[in-house]
């Protein structure tokens, strides 16, 4: 380590003569996350058994600045343990880029970003890092940011396609063809106001197989309130456009309000509302909300249920939560049980309506801050499923114990710190 740290100070030297304000930051992070999926994601079919399996994210991160330039690149690689022999010569994943981007400040007011870079903004319902699965989520963009005092405006966009193509080619890449938002943030004292404008447009071919890019939008607000004792949101947002030559109609609502009893222990209550369709709907229009970029996992119960890679142009979702916290020391708890229905007719296959309730989850947590750069977290849930999630969910059984365990070891040690 002193050898690696005394090339990279001399190789440092060398190119920074005369120039003033440098620093470089360079951090590691391993996490292994073992899991007991026993009617994870979707209710276990009748017959078939639970399992378990370890994946790991391993990080490697370089922040660098030198007056109004910062960069950063983030080299990562995720696996399952034992996807690959322990002698093989090539990886499963390889390494990726997570984050490569560089920002200049042009003044004290605006600067600009260009790469591959993380967007994630308020609670993260509709554009988040997503950090809980393991390969986390970045964007290849521009974003350029107006911050004066107590105000800031983040507009972003971006064009993708899947190689440099000669001549037009069909973008087949499980992303958005072009992206363009602007983000607006500020506060009134205890009170917080973000808006945001999102414009998403897809790839498909029509019945003449001809390329096509349609746009949806997403718009709304995020408000906070917060003081030494309350902690609320209220949050707002709308979609409209089209998709795959489909209109869109979609909307939600979210609030919370969170009380701190004592310091140690703080009590809330949530409910969200995402709309969907009915079954027996035969409008073309798509009424379902679609939450786009956001960090699901932390939404609708640990067990992802719901918008983690599925329950997209359904039925919608309300759910009504309760959500308990304490900390003693370096421990923390959670206990968040939540309430699950559905806002839309749920018709089966005798054309019969179906009751709403579609079941309860509970969530807990815990989280143990054993040394400075180790943290040590797992959970148990489980979902009570009813016959209408079965019906949902098939071929799942809702009779059987639908249940989710995991324990996760994050270690975050920074190997090189340098500032001239």
């Amino acid at each position: 380590m002193k050898k690696l740290k005394t090339a990279i100070l001399m190789l440092l030297a060398g190119i920074s003569y005369n120039i003033q304000a440098q620093e470089l930051d360079v951090n590691l992070q391993i996490r292994p996350r073992f899991e007991y999926r026993n009617g994870y994601k979707t209710l276990l079919p009748e017959g078939q058994e639970g399992t378990s399996q370890i994946s790991q994210r391993s990080r490697l991160n370089f922040n660098y600045k030198q007056d109004e330039l910062t960069v950063k690149l983030t080299f990562q690689n995720t696996r399952t343990w034992g996807d690959v022999p322990t002698t093989t010569t090539a990886d499963k994943n390889g390494v990726a880029i997570f984050e490569a981007w560089a920002q200049y400040n042009l003044t004290e007011k605006w600067s600009a970003r260009m790469g591959r870079q993380v967007l994630s903004y308020d609670n993260q319902r509709i554009m988040g890092e997503i950090d809980w699965a393991q390969q986390g989520q970045s964007h290849d963009a521009l974003m350029v940011s107006f911050h004066p005092k107590n105000h800031q405006l983040d507009m972003g966009a971006a064009y993708n396609s899947n190689a440099e193509n000669t001549f037009q080619t069909p973008y087949i890449v499980a992303n958005y063809k072009a992206m363009q938002y602007a983000w607006y943030h500020t506060s009134f004292d205890k009170l917080g106001v973000s808006l945001l404008m999102l414009n998403t447009g897809y790839e498909y071919a029509n019945t003449a197989a001809k390329l096509l890019v349609d746009y949806k939008q997403t718009f709304g607000t995020y408000l906070t309130y917060k003081t030494k004792k309350i902690d609320s949101n209220l949050s707002f947002y709308g979609q409209t456009g089209k998709s795959t030559d489909k209109s869109v109609s979609a909307w939600y609502v979210g609030a919370a309000f969170g009380h701190n009893i004592t310091d140690s222990f703080k009590a809330g209550l949530g409910y969200e509302f995402l709309s969907g369709k009915d079954m027996n709907d035969g409008s073309t229009v798509i009424k379902s909300f679609n939450p786009i970029f956001g960090t699901n996992h932390a939404f609708n119960g640990y067990m992802d249920y719901f918008y983690v890679g599925n329950h997209l142009n359904s039925v919608g979702l309300q759910d009504a939560y309760l959500k308990l916290n304490y900390n003693i020391k370096k421990w923390q708890f959670a206990l968040i049980p939540h309430v699950f229905s559905a806002p839309n007719k749920v018709i089966n296959a005798a054309n019969e309506e179906l009751d709403p309730y579609l079941g309860t989850e509970v969530d807990f947590t815990a989280g143990f801050n054993f040394k400075k750069d180790i943290t040590l977290t797992g959970g148990y849930s489980q979902m009570f499923g009813t016959k209408t999630l079965e019906f949902l969910k098939s071929p799942g059984y809702a009779g059987h114990t639908n249940n989710w365990a995991w324990l996760m070891i994050s270690v975050n040690p920074r190997i090189f710190s340098w500032k001239k």
